[in-house]
């Protein structure tokens, strides 16, 4: 089913006979603006002054409910892949990169509670780049050409996050994005961040000498 087809998602999810679901997979933030929406999105999102994801998914619950199915956190059976403190992968980094993170992490909370985005790239105390529409991987590309090499970045969850969707999630493809765009190591937000396929993403981030550090 397309994205917008309200009606037709809660059919199926009433049909099912389930009690519960979870969100999983990504919907591209362009699609916002692709909607196909049917008479039952069109009814939603008249109600919506903001139509972020918070908004919109949250409305979706909310339908989801009303006909008998609870949306889970997306996080669920998904505990062994969420992010720790610390050097999670990768090499040792330097004091400086660390302290690079530990600046990244108080800018993208700020940016992610003003609801701009959730990553942020950052070099040597500087804000290179901020995640916007575009989304994370583009936000990595821009922020490493203008670092040239070196630069860090970070990830982290919205202040008050509803851990049912649109929770931070670092898979291979962030990690051979961040090594095409030269960043030294990615910051992730402890207890809130999935390591999508931890093991192979461990592997991957050591193999390209990228280190993930839980903050």
């Amino acid at each position: 089913m397309r994205v917008g087809q309200l009606g037709k998602l809660l059919d199926a999810a009433k049909k099912s006979g389930a009690k519960a679901a979870i969100m999983a997979g990504q919907i591209a933030p362009n699609h916002l603006f692709n909607l196909r929406p049917d008479v039952r999105a069109l009814v939603l999102l008249a109600k919506l002054k903001e139509r972020n994801a918070e908004t919109l998914f949250g409305a979706v619950a909310c339908e989801l409910a009303a006909v008998g199915v609870t949306l889970l956190p997306a996080t669920t059976f998904l505990e062994s892949h969420l992010a720790g403190t610390g050097l999670l992968a990768g090499p040792r980094l330097k004091p400086r990169e660390v302290a690079d993170l530990e600046f990244g992490f108080r800018i993208a909370k700020e940016s992610s509670r003003l609801d701009i985005g959730q990553t942020v790239v950052v070099k040597n105390g500087t804000v290179l780049a901020v995640e916007a529409f575009e989304g994370t991987n583009e936000a990595i590309r821009r922020g490493g050409a203008l670092g040239k090499g070196g630069a860090t970045m970070v990830k982290v969850s919205k202040p008050g996050q509803d851990m049912r969707f649109d929770v931070p999630v670092v898979g291979t493809k962030t990690i051979e994005t961040a090594s095409e765009a030269k960043l030294r190591a990615i910051g992730v937000e402890a207890g809130t961040t999935i390591l999508l396929d931890r093991p192979r993403v461990s592997a991957l981030a050591a193999s390209l000498s990228i280190s993930i550090y839980g903050l």
